[in-house]
């Protein structure tokens, strides 16, 4: 990776997310010596700019593939895809054990040609503004797990990208940490707007913190139904409307497996 020590710094919100993401018909089948998998077919998806779109389904539809497909990270057999730059969240945090919590989060910086020492100087407020004031040099094993996650969310915010594809970011958090992490990462979505493909298994997850929710079929994955959540931030889960939709994505799951 070739440093450079004087690339300019470049702030998250000076992105607003103009683009969205636009999935079209899309197919993708993997292949090996003992089977064919036909992970996605026919599925689309659109997020507007600074939309957050929550994907559920069974297990092994094809969201993560969806999200990889968005990022670039694969390429479909058959439809379109059409996305501004996207960086992908993976459920597991993936933080490097040997690097602090600010250096962890400056990996997207430094891949973005920034010297370590200004990596560090842009991560710094951001750290402090996700609640991680005092444990900028701390390791990933220091950190409980919700501190794990807003570091992997803030490497994932500084890579400059203005779509965000968060796959399962807190499913290996206990309940009330899982909890109060949504909540964290609605109100940092409202002061930080982001176009958003969110994939959780957790349909009142979804409820909190979308702006539409794409329920998919079995795999071969492909999209179902669309709910619209028109209710204003921040949700309470106990809110009668947010429950009605929740009860309306369960039923649209029952039908989908």
């Amino acid at each position: 990776m070739r440093l450079m020590t004087e690339a300019p710094v470049e702030e998250p919100s000076e992105l607003d997310g103009r683009e969205g993401v636009t999935v079209e018909a899309i197919s993708r089948t993997f292949s090996s010596r003992k089977r064919e998998v036909k992970a996605l077919e026919g599925m689309s998806l659109r997020a507007a700019a600074n939309e957050v779109v929550a994907v559920v389904g069974p297990s092994g539809c094809g969201k993560t593939t969806l999200l990889e497909l968005i990022c670039g990270l694969e390429q479909p057999d058959g439809g379109r895809i059409s996305s501004a730059p996207a960086a992908i969240m993976p459920q597991n945090d993936l933080l490097l054990p040997w690097l602090s919590a600010i250096d962890n989060a400056g990996l997207a910086l430094r891949a973005r040609g920034i010297s370590r020492a200004d990596a560090r100087r842009q991560a710094g407020p951001w750290l402090e503004r996700f609640g991680l004031h005092g444990f900028e040099q701390a390791r990933p094993d220091a950190l409980s797990g919700g501190m794990r996650q807003r570091v992997s969310f803030l490497r994932t915010l500084l890579s400059g990208k203005p779509v965000l594809a968060l796959d399962e970011p807190f499913a290996a958090l206990d309940a009330i940490t899982r909890m109060q992490m949504q909540g964290w990462l609605a109100q940092v979505l409202m002061s930080e707007p982001r176009t958003v493909v969110l994939v959780t298994h957790d349909v009142e997850e979804a409820m909190i913190l979308a702006d539409r929710v794409v329920v998919m079929s079995q795999r071969p994955g492909r999209a179902l139904a669309e709910i619209e959540i028109d209710l204003p931030r921040p949700r309470s889960r106990t809110d009668q409307a947010v429950v009605a939709l929740r009860e309306r994505a369960l039923g649209e799951l029952e039908v989908a497996t």
